[in-house]
């Protein structure tokens, strides 16, 4: 029997009993035929087809029992699940409605892994949707680009169904920013006379040139996508005339050896552009791409990209496994494609079936949508990771094991600290204890070991295994370290487990040695107050110039509106427990509560002493000193000043001694810092370089 012809029989009877559903099923015709239009070209069989129908009639109102639909098949079903967990991803992004969005994530991702054929089915139908975008009122085009932009045009990228991804981009881009769309289009069409004709004049030199050569080739010029121009502009700083791939051939020959003999032909008629070559077919990307691109001065000095591929290649980067791989029905998965999508089960591995699934979107964005890197295990193995992965990243990547015994890395036969980040190309070789045994401040983002949510994912799961009065004991002594970095003492923590909506201070402790609060988070809510703490992975704005004190520094109880400033000699940063001092034509001079001058002039004039407490101290930034002490290296001041800049965080001052005797340095800074959070943060930051032994505030 034909699926598509008995489901189109099955909806027929039950739009005879509802003219409601009739109507909407006639209105939606056109784009129907068109993703069944588009489902053709992919060749993903009558299934497909099938519960692409089935499910257009649920939408139009039509009930199916599941005894109806198991007639059809559980691939059917399969599919049909598929396209109802993808509505549940665009309620994140539709302004009706944002519950569900996380679940129907991990309910798509899990119906891709068991049918490839539901990614084929989500895209179409995106595409033909995005391609009527305009007849959407704004908020609605909007939200479609932009779940566009953010899932589907990056899922195409992964799984390599490039005449997809680059129509998404383009439509998402269209709409998301209309604006730079329209310029750049101008832009191309204003030359596009000229250009055509200068690539064709192009085109027949290198024909001529590769016919001559005894090489059999396909030579076109290559479309440009405004969203990949705007990109690369970016990307790299460049005015659209300075682009090189503007203007671009494709060159398709016989097999591999023949892209290396073209290549060779292309280099000796133009000469080739230093640092623009990359060789994808001796090192793929990590969606399988394989070609040649290189940039040449072309004729009259015009800069000219050429990509070269074999023709199997390029049906590849096409449709990608729909160019080599027809689903047959009632068959499985080949190998490539069980590779292809380890990424996703890699994604949903370990995940706590009860826990936000925002973590998931954040992991989906951070593992999807981002650029990656290409790295090589020793023995010659491609891994491919978000950009801003580290190297402890890529252990748990080879294997989770390997990630929990890791105790450092060589990258092209170097040792580096675990926080170092590889680039594409980098030689990574993992050195590995016996015992697993990862460390707790490994979970922490301000440290900076790990990247990816998955590996992150990976840690705490090992941490929760362990009792929780081990925990307990953990969390206590990360919050008593991160005390000490900032000098703090006597602290009040009765009132912190609340604002993190934990029930007890021993909860706080658990949650800190678990990873899901961070000492970051603990010092801003200090320092904030009665503001919600923000999230770990929010950015720190840069500190403000430092205000003038007065009234918006600091509320000062029961003696009216006086002038007030911060003591010098113990320097209070806000979060710290303070008392003020009434002198004699300065106002009130505010000190540490534990400062040991408030105590000499507390026994000398205690009348003199009086309450205040912080108000808007977030506005302006403070003065503190911090003590950097490690072992001499050459390089180590410039890395450590390099971190403190990074961080945003202003050096006024900076005294620097070596003890030879030691090979120890010493480096006090002077810094402005907006708030506990930010001194935290970069405290942390500093005890990862390298050689760095401790990084505290100094009182």
């Amino acid at each position: 029997s034909n699926p598509t012809a008995d489901a189109l029989a099955r909806i027929d009877g039950k739009l005879a009993g509802s003219s409601d559903a009739r109507a909407r099923w006639l209105a939606g015709e056109a784009v129907r035929q068109a993703i069944l239009a588009e489902l053709d070209k992919l060749a993903t069989g009558s299934n497909a087809q099938c519960a692409l129908l089935l499910y257009e009639a649920m939408q139009a109102g039509c009930e199916f029992a599941p005894a109806e639909l198991q007639v059809f098949g559980e691939e059917v079903v399969d599919l049909i699940e598929g396209q109802r967990a993808a509505g549940k991803v665009w309620s994140l992004y539709s302004v009706r409605s944002g519950a569900g969005a996380a679940e129907g994530l991990r309910r798509m991702l899990l119906a891709i892994i068991r049918d490839l054929r539901v990614v084929f089915i989500l895209l179409a139908r995106q595409l033909v949707m995005m391609r009527n975008a305009g007849e959407l009122d704004e908020n609605d085009r909007r939200a479609l680009a932009q779940l566009t932009a953010d899932i589907h045009a990056p899922l195409a990228n992964r799984l390599g169904i490039w005449q997809l991804k680059w129509e998404l981009e383009d439509l998402a881009f269209r709409y998301l920013q209309p604006e730079t769309y329209r310029q750049i289009a101008e832009l191309l069409d204003e030359r596009r006379n000229d250009r055509e004709a200068w690539i064709a004049g192009a085109a027949a030199t290198l024909r001529k040139a590769l016919g001559e050569a005894g090489i059999e080739a396909d030579i076109a010029g290559r479309p440009k996508h405004i969203s990949s121009i705007w990109r690369k502009m970016q990307k790299k700083g460049l005015d659209f005339s300075e682009l090189y791939d503007i203007r671009a051939l494709r060159v398709l020959v016989r097999d591999v050896p023949a892209c290396y003999a073209a290549l060779g032909v292309v280099h000796s008629l133009w000469p080739f552009i230093a640092g623009e070559f990359d060789d994808y077919i001796a090192s793929p990307k990590g969606n399988n791409y394989q070609s040649l691109h290189t940039a040449v001065v072309g004729p009259e000095g015009r800069t000219l990209e050429v990509q070269i591929r074999s023709h199997d290649m390029h049906a590849y980067a096409e449709l990608g496994f729909a160019a080599h791989w027809r689903y047959k029905e009632g068959s499985g998965a080949d190998a490539s494609f069980e590779r292809k999508i380890a990424w996703m089960r890699q994604l949903l591995e370990g995940r706590d079936e009860q826990e936000d699934d925002s973590a998931l979107l954040a992991a989906f964005r951070t593992d999807v949508i981002e650029d990656r890197v290409y790295l090589l295990t020793p023995k010659g193995q491609v891994i491919d990771l978000p950009k801003g992965a580290t190297v402890l990243d890529f252990a748990y990547v080879i294997h989770t094991d390997v990630g929990h015994r890791c105790r450092g890395a060589k990258v092209n036969g170097r040792i580096v600290p675990l926080t170092h980040q590889p680039a594409s190309g980098d030689r990574i070789e993992i050195l590995t204890g016996k015992i697993a045994e990862p460390r707790r401040d490994w979970l922490s983002t301000h440290h900076g070991f790990l990247h990816t949510g998955r590996a992150r994912n990976k840690v705490r799961n090992w941490f929760k295994h362990a009792d929780r009065e081990l925990n307990i004991a953990a969390g206590r002594s990360v919050l008593d370290r991160e005390f000490k970095r900032l000098a703090l003492h006597n602290v009040e923590l009765e009132s912190l487990p609340a604002r993190f909506h934990l029930r007890s201070v021993d909860d706080l402790y658990e949650a800190l040695a678990l990873g899901d609060v961070t000492p970051t988070q603990i010092a801003r809510a200090l320092h904030e107050g009665g503001r919600d703490p923000e999230p770990a992975s929010a950015r720190v704005s840069p500190p403000p110039k430092p205000a003038a004190p007065g009234k918006d520094a600091l509320v000062i109880e029961g003696v009216g509106n006086l002038l007030s400033v911060l003591a010098r000699c113990c320097q209070p940063v806000p979060g710290d427990a303070v008392a003020g001092f009434i002198t004699r034509g300065r106002g009130v001079s505010v000190h540490r509560a534990d400062c040991r001058q408030l105590q000499r002039l507390r026994t000398l004039d205690p009348d003199r002493i009086i309450e205040v407490s912080w108000g808007g101290a977030h506005q302006r930034a403070y003065e503190v000193n911090v003590l950097v002490r490690g072992y001499d290296r050459k390089g180590l001041h410039k890395d450590v000043s390099n971190v403190i800049a990074a961080a945003n965080v202003h050096i006024f001052a900076v005294d620097a001694r070596v003890n030879p005797a030691r090979n120890e340095v010493t480096m006090n800074y002077a810094l402005r810092v907006a708030d506990f959070g930010q001194l935290s943060s970069l405290l942390a930051q500093l005890h990862a370089v390298p050689n760095v032994i401790e990084a505290e505030r100094k009182l």
